[in-house]
């Protein structure tokens, strides 16, 4: 994944979570957000401080998969019926990943740990749980008050060395 894209499912996120309707979601059907969901707050739990579903990463995912990333709307639902699959194998009277334990949930996702599934639900939870708060993930700015991040995003020039006084001079 690269940065513009990044920066292209941020600004599609943004304007959704800026529209003021109740959130929905675009790709997932609810079962399957909760499976990705369920997923991604194991990526990053809740403990003392909030994780991914506390940071609403879910949406952030979702939107993604509607814009910068549609090209990974196949392999999230190949993702989510190997993770069933594998959850049923290890578990076999289990309705559900999201219905496991959360030791369970970990045992599936490391089984599942080097699948190319599971890097990109990592990094789709990562930046969810980071990104500005508009743009569909890091509700409230939980990722940012994890990390101490202060939302300042106003700088006044010059941003860098001013080198007015040197221009003068030549």
């Amino acid at each position: 994944m690269q940065w513009p894209a990044i920066l292209a499912a941020q600004n599609h996120a943004r304007e959704a979570a800026n529209s003021h309707t109740v959130l929905v979601f675009q790709f997932f059907s609810p079962e399957q957000a909760a499976e990705v969901e369920a997923a991604a707050a194991q990526i990053i739990p809740a403990d003392d401080t909030p994780g991914a579903r506390e940071a609403r990463v879910i949406y952030f995912i979702d939107r993604a998969l509607v814009t910068f990333d549609k090209d990974k709307q196949p392999a999230y639902l190949l993702g989510l019926r190997e993770l069933q699959v594998k959850t049923l194998e290890l578990f076999p009277l289990a309705k559900s990943f999201s219905g496991l334990t959360s030791p369970q949930q970990i045992e599936v996702l490391h089984a599942i740990e080097k699948t190319d599934f599971f890097e990109l639900l990592r990094l789709h939870t990562i930046v969810g749980f980071f990104a500005r708060p508009e743009y569909g993930g890091n509700h409230n700015q939980v990722g940012w008050k994890l990390i101490g991040l202060e939302d300042k995003m106003t700088y006044e020039p010059p941003f860098g060395y001013y080198d007015a006084e040197y221009n003068k001079r030549q």
